[in-house]
Parts: C-alpha cells; structure tokens; sequence
C-alpha cells in the first residue's frame, strides 16, 4: 500500500496477515476449533503448519452479514479483529483438516489483498489496550473487585447453563487484561456481543459489560433450560499433534 506524503492521513500498517472470515468473533486468549475443508484454507493451514506464514499466525475478522457470499472488500467484515495462534492440526484422509488455535492480539484492518496468495491477506495495526489504573491501593482494589464480581457472575451463569459440571473458573493468576475474554468464552453469546467484547479496550469497562452479558445469559438460560457447552470446550482434545 502507497500512501502520498503529506496528503494521506490512513495509518501505516504494522504488518499483513493472512485472513479467515468467519461468522464469528476470535479473542484473546481464547481457543478457536475449525474444521478447514476449503481448498484456499487447506494451503493456508498447509503455510501456516510449515511455517510459510511467520509465527504461524492468522487473522480472524468477523463478517458483517450472513447473506455475504463471498468476503472480498473491508465493508463485508468487521473492522476489529484478532490475531490468531496455530497451536494444533490434525489432516484428514480425504485432506480437510481439523485445526485448534489461540486468539493472540487484536488488530484493525486497513486492506484487503485477494490476489497475492490463494488466500485473502490483509494490512493490519495492532490495536493495544488502555493501561488499567495502578500506583494506589484503591485502584488495585477497583481490579480485584470487579475481578471477583466477574468471576461470580461466570459461576452464576455456568451454574445454570452448562449440563454438567465440567466447567472449571478461571485462574486467579489470569492476566486481568484477559479475563473478561476468558469469563466470556464459557457463554454462548451473539456475534454483536463478542465483537463488542473485542473492541472494548479497556480491561475494567470489559469485566463490567461481561458481567452484564453473563447476567443476561443466565437469566435466558434459567427460563429455557440448560445449553451446551461452546465449542471450544467440546472439542478441546479432538485435535493432534501438538505443533509446539
């Protein structure tokens, strides 16, 4: 991408990923199971298995529609993503595979590029979170506190979800930054709640909307019944060997 000097107000990209548009929305920390069975994903699974693809990472943008046929131009997805992590792949006989990855960073897309590879590519900058408060106990205190409010609300909600007691909470040790990612990734939440989770930068406002999906959740759950367990957790172990 050329930009104009003086003329061009568009950021720089920080790098350019390989893109997988899905009909759902990657996080942090998060593990994302997928069963790959086009042959433009087949090869990128291929790149990213020999390390054709540096640091064997994957952007996952969310598409805006569900009537979209074919993702070739920015407006068909979101523009928040996440950066994904091959950790496992396992390839099938008739050469589909089934892969397990880990959310990573997130990033906004700036371009699209369908031409340079059998698989769409993007320029993407990185997207950080604001700094959570510190230098005073009250503000460390703000973090635990809404922390554990977080976590109480998770319990509530996998308590009357999940249909068996498999669910485990989160570490105490998790990075606060992550936590809301975490708590989330139990619920069975829309499209426009997680894209809404991946764009809130800041830690504190996450656990605070992520206490309030999950109290919604459960209030569903509790007048309907329970629900399976998300993907993720169901097919945590189908996949090996371990790329590592």
């Amino acid at each position: 991408m050329t930009h104009s000097e003086g003329r061009d107000s568009r950021p720089t990209a920080d790098t350019t990923l390989p893109l997988f548009p899905l009909h759902t929305v990657a996080l942090p920390g998060v593990h994302l199971p997928l069963h790959i069975f086009e042959p433009r994903y087949r090869q990128l699974t291929i790149d990213l298995v020999t390390e054709v693809v540096p640091d064997r990472l994957f952007g996952v943008v969310a598409i805006r529609n569900p009537a979209i046929g074919e993702v070739d131009q920015l407006e068909h997805v979101h523009a928040t993503g996440c950066a994904v992590r091959l950790r496992e792949a396992r390839r099938l006989p008739d050469g589909r595979f089934d892969i397990v990855g880990t959310g990573h960073r997130r990033f906004r897309l700036l371009a699209i590029d369908g031409g340079s590879a059998p698989y769409l590519r993007g320029d993407v900058e990185w997207v950080d979170d604001e700094p959570l408060p510190e230098g005073s106990d009250e503000a460390e205190e703000a973090v635990s506190r809404l922390a554990d409010a977080g976590r109480a609300a998770h319990r509530r909600y996998c308590s009357v979800a999940w249909e068996s007691e498999g669910w485990e909470s989160p570490p105490r040790d998790l990075d606060p930054t992550l936590l809301a990612y975490r708590l989330a990734s139990d619920c069975i939440l829309p499209l426009a709640d997680r894209q809404e989770l991946l764009e809130e930068r800041h830690p504190l406002r996450r656990l605070r909307l992520t206490c309030r999906l999950l109290a919604r959740e459960a209030a569903f759950v509790s007048e309907l019944g329970a629900v399976p367990p998300p993907a993720h957790e169901v097919n945590e172990n189908l996949l090996r060997p371990n790329l590592n």
